[in-house]
């Protein structure tokens, strides 16, 4: 009989196997002192591109105020229980009627977080003789709710209407066989890449193959569609959108996140998702500050306008400057560069060492190999000069990385 720990001292996964040399630095680092565009890292001072704080609501000092009196009000620990037994109260329920209203949804169902929740989402929806079809991006949320399916699943190529129209078919095929449905899954905008997913086209098939239609919206609700209702609203098709999942955590910068659809299938979800029916509601606090968001949401349209000033500036700095940053129709900002792990290593060490320019790193298997990307996320609080620094540095990063600067074991200095 083996130890079950020692196949984890063996091995411990594509990315642990490289924590004794990252953890702390490019993994699990520790950025300090206030939420915004600049804060501290190892004791120096550094221009973050890696908070999805949208819309700057972070600190946002009426948001700051909202949130401590809450706490103030009600504690942490506000309502006790789950909302099944006794963890429902009448603010939960407003935040979710204002949700409903706002997305053009006739229900929602509040979740306590983004990643729980969407997965236990799917998990709820599918039944064994149901076949899954989603896009080969979507999120790890949604491949570990995938994951939870007990029925047949198939994968499209990203944004790949071909390859999506074959995957219908064999799930068309299965369904005349055992009778289930189809539920079609795929991303608002893909948060490494920027793209947004192409729901317009997907929508086209739903006569022909009568399926319904999931998409999470993390990296777009708050920042596409009108008062930022998300990427359906800004493509056209709210309404062919069956199931919409939001998350809290990005553009409301906060904890939780919510599903919004039918309202008989709404109610299904309350008594049926088990990352609910067996969590804890969330804390009063939480849910005040959300209604105080969701309001800023619709009536400070120029926390969108500053947003979206501020990505336009940065990928047309960067597209201008010669770096690649993809297709991307969001604000997500990727820049994309050659090179493989060594290199990657010693240009995000430069970034934070000598540029004082902090952003996300990733490289294979997220990526194809002798890929790195850099990911920049803008926000509301990040201004012009923040934008030209970077542009200039990053070129600067991307020549020294064409002259071989970084394929040494050692840093070089600026």
């Amino acid at each position: 009989m083996n130890d079950i720990f020692d196949k984890i001292r063996k091995d411990a996964g594509p990315i642990g196997r490289h924590a004794k040399s990252s953890h702390g630095y490019f993994s699990f680092p520790k950025l300090e002192g206030e939420l915004g565009a600049h804060m501290t890292f190892r004791g120096k001072k550094v221009l973050v591109w890696s908070l999805n704080n949208y819309l700057g609501l972070a600190n946002h000092p009426e948001v700051r105020k909202v949130d401590a009196q809450a706490a103030k009000d009600w504690g942490l620990a506000y309502p006790m229980g789950a909302r099944m037994m006794s963890g429902q109260t009448k603010y939960h329920e407003q935040l979710e009627d204002e949700l409903s209203e706002f997305m053009g949804k006739e229900d929602s169902f509040l979740l306590n977080y983004g990643y729980q929740g969407c997965m236990s989402a799917i998990e709820a929806l599918l039944g064994r003789h149901d076949v899954l079809v989603y896009d080969s991006e979507c999120h790890a949320c949604m491949i570990d709710g995938a994951r939870l399916h007990h029925g047949k699943r198939f994968v499209f190529q990203h944004n790949d209407m071909v390859s999506f129209e074959k995957q219908l078919e064999h799930a068309k095929a299965v369904t005349e066989r055992t009778g289930g449905g189809i539920m079609v899954m795929t991303e608002g905008v893909f948060g490494m890449a920027g793209d947004q997913g192409k729901l317009k086209e997907i929508v086209s098939f739903k006569k022909k193959y009568n399926f319904r239609l999931f998409v999470d919206d993390a990296h777009g609700f708050g920042m596409l569609g009108k008062d930022g209702r998300g990427t359906a609203d800004a493509q056209g098709v709210q309404d062919e959108v069956d199931i919409y999942f939001g998350t809290f955590a990005k553009a409301m910068a906060s904890i939780g996140a919510f599903i919004s659809g039918p309202e008989d299938v709404m109610m299904y979800m309350r008594y049926n998702m088990r990352s609910q029916t067996f969590a804890k509601s969330l804390p009063m606090p939480i849910v005040i500050g959300a209604l105080k968001r969701l309001e800023m949401l619709r009536t400070m349209p120029e926390l969108s306008e500053k947003l979206w000033g501020i990505t336009n500036a940065l990928q047309t700095g960067l597209r201008e400057a010669g770096l690649d940053i993809g297709n991307t129709n969001s604000c997500v900002t990727p820049v994309y560069m050659s090179g493989g792990i060594p290199e990657a290593t010693n240009v995000i060490m430069d970034l934070r060492e000598n540029h004082g320019i902090f952003c996300s790193i990733v490289v294979y298997p997220v990526v194809p190999k002798d890929t790195i990307l850099l990911r920049l996320i803008p926000t509301a609080v990040h201004t012009l000069e923040d934008v030209q620094y970077t542009v200039d540095h990053f070129k600067t990063v991307k020549e020294k990385l064409l002259a071989g600067a970084y394929k040494g074991e050692t840093v070089p200095t600026t």
